[in-house]
């Protein structure tokens, strides 16, 4: 008989202002199902990250279907996990843990989100060099979706440089020889100049964010023969996004990364198919987007 009834929840730090019980739960109303979404906040909590192990046991023991995972755990998770999706074991890192059968299966849909994302709002935005600012978490996954969907070669950048080279390692050992490289900040100019009218920008840093205002790199980088595509969705309009969209960029905001992430996680949980185009309007209303709500796509 097919449940009708989910127990999910996130597991993070400061995760308080999270939309995602809101983006869960109206999805799940319109499917005529109950969603209980609950909030694992390490900080109220009063837990390490490294407690994220105990947190997820205790989920399973409790009778979760399942749990989002966020900063600063998505790495962590992994060693406590039963079995891993490819996309979750070639990034090292899981977004999203399904109960099944007393197993803990990763799997990571920032992957398909932000490539969900980035094929519907940049639908005709050339490949052929893309120039990745951060190498993280979200960055990782930024990456492998960019090369999934065709990139020639992304060249990553992050002011750690192991960290940069690491990300490009794997990369390569995934997607092939030459698909990826590693650089440093001072080369920026010389690769945003290679990717005029052939490639863009991918912006996966915490700069932006409502907590680390400010630009990423230096607006005179930015030019009108490049794409930007940010990570970063709180605030959804970013400094980033404003600057390039002045300078003559074709831009993407980081909600629909969020939404479609959300989305295939809740397809994960649940096993319905979720309704993306309500999804993105759940999430400009949440967000204070103001615009029409429409079904159209």
């Amino acid at each position: 008989m097919a449940k009708d009834a989910y127990l999910v929840g996130l597991i993070g730090a400061g995760i308080g202002p999270s939309l995602s019980p809101a983006l869960h739960q109206r999805e799940a109303d319109r499917q005529g199902l109950r969603c209980l979404y609950r909030l694992l906040d390490l900080d109220v909590l009063g837990r390490a990250p490294e407690a994220v192990g105990e947190l997820v046991r205790a989920a399973r023991d409790l009778g979760y279907d399942g749990l989002n995972i966020t900063h600063p755990c998505k790495q962590l998770v992994v060693d406590h996990l039963d079995v891993l999706s490819p996309q979750a074991e070639a990034l090292g890192a899981v977004n999203t843990v399904v109960f099944e059968g007393g197993r803990a299966v990763g799997h990571n849909t920032d992957v398909t989100g932000f490539a969900a994302s980035f094929a519907r709002g940049l639908p005709d935005a050339p490949l052929e060099r893309v120039v990745q600012l951060g190498a993280g978490g979200a960055g990782a996954a930024a990456a492998h979706a960019v090369l999934t969907l065709g990139a020639g070669r992304v060249s990553v950048v992050d002011a750690v440089p192991s960290r940069a080279a690491g990300l490009a390692g794997s990369l390569v050992r995934h997607f092939g020889h030459g698909r990826a490289e590693a650089a440093t900040l001072d080369q920026l100019p010389v690769l945003l100049a290679e990717a005029d009218g052939v490639g863009g920008l991918v912006h996966a840093t915490p700069t932006g964010m409502a907590a680390h205002p400010g630009l990423p790199l230096p607006a005179e980088l930015l030019h009108a023969g490049l794409w930007v595509a940010e990570v970063v969705y709180r605030p959804l309009e970013t400094e980033l996004l404003r600057v390039a969209r002045a300078r003559g960029c074709a831009a993407l905001a980081g909600g629909g990364m969020a939404v479609f992430q959300a989305a295939d996680a809740f397809r994960l949980f649940t096993g319905k198919e979720p309704d993306r185009v309500w999804m993105l309007a759940d999430f400009e209303e949440l967000a204070g987007v103001e615009r029409p709500r429409s079904h159209a796509g």
